[in-house]
């Protein structure tokens, strides 16, 4: 193991962390935002937008994320739309993750027994305030684990966008190993950079899943 490459390169995959991290963030609240905007719409059977988010939920689910980049950044120049590739991947992120977290939502919706909607009207609740007082947060905490899950899943999806030009993490790595044949220490420090990147998000989500199983939520 080379420990003067290790000293020497490791700052390149800290900025590339950096790139990956955001990208991440910002592909996973696009999908949190496009998922309960979906779920809603099927929870409540909305006519035509039900069909159009349930051809959406398919087409993203069934496709890889890695046509879905080349299709944005690739396919839609020709079209006469172009994106950076740093946009090209957050919305890619975005379309994939959205599906997934459509699905938890909507489980963690269907979830909450219908009685809890009835109670609340008949105390007076009107239909959004329900809602946003007694089905949501029943809903988000036994939708929580898949949603952690999904966040974790799509981070580590951020390691295909290096396909389009990106230099993020696995980028890096694959330009020091191409360079420099140094392969041990180049994929010792692309699971160092990621391990710090997801370890503390899986510690955080189980103790946050404990408490709130303790609380009596997502039971």
């Amino acid at each position: 193991m080379d420990w003067t490459f290790i000293q020497q390169y490791y700052p390149m995959y800290v900025t590339a962390a950096g790139l990956t991290a955001r990208i991440a963030l910002y592909g996973i609240l696009l999908s949190l935002l496009i998922g309960m905007i979906c779920s809603f719409i099927q929870y409540y059977r909305v006519p035509v937008l039900r069909q159009i988010a349930s051809a959406y939920i398919q087409l993203s689910r069934n496709t890889p994320l890695l046509v879905q980049l080349f299709f944005l950044y690739f396919g839609l120049p020709k079209l006469g739309i172009v994106i950076s590739s740093e946009g090209c991947a957050v919305i890619g992120l975005a379309f994939l993750g959205g599906s997934y977290m459509s699905e938890s939502f909507r489980s963690g919706l269907e979830a909450v027994e219908p009685s809890q909607t009835d109670s609340a009207r008949s105390l007076g609740f009107g239909k959004a305030q329900a809602m946003q007082y007694i089905i949501l947060p029943q809903a988000m905490a036994v939708s929580f684990p898949s949603i952690a899950a999904n966040v974790i899943f799509l981070i580590k999806e951020t390691s295909v966008v290096s396909v389009i030009a990106l230099a993020d993490l696995m980028y890096v790595a694959k330009d020091l190993i191409g360079l420099y044949y140094k392969t041990d220490e180049a994929l010792l420090m692309l699971v160092i950079a990621y391990l710090v990147l997801l370890l503390p998000i899986s510690i955080l989500a189980s103790i946050l899943e404990r408490r709130l199983r303790h609380a009596g939520f997502g039971d």
